[in-house]
């Protein structure tokens, strides 16, 4: 996996975004030798937004079988904006 920092990538951001678009590298982004953030492919951001879904999935059924979860479907899609 390539490591780059900010002024590395804004040396070439073009071709950073090439490799990970193109080429599906993961380009990890550091400051001050730290891990910051990532560039990733789409393909890995839609496979990381499946996975939420599914731990706020499981979450949810988890808390209907507790006691007192009685909650109407219609107030848990309004606080979950769905």
């Amino acid at each position: 996996m390539t490591r780059l920092t900010a002024s590395q990538l804004r040396e070439d951001m073009a071709t950073a975004i090439n490799k990970v678009a193109f080429g599906g590298e993961r380009i990890v982004l550091q400051r001050n030798n730290k891990d910051v953030a990532a560039l990733v492919p789409m393909e890995d951001l839609t496979l990381l937004r499946e996975l939420e879904d599914r731990v706020d999935l499981a979450e949810i059924k988890k808390a209907l079988n507790e006691p007192g979860s009685n909650i109407p479907w219609d107030d848990i899609k309004k606080e979950l904006g769905i």
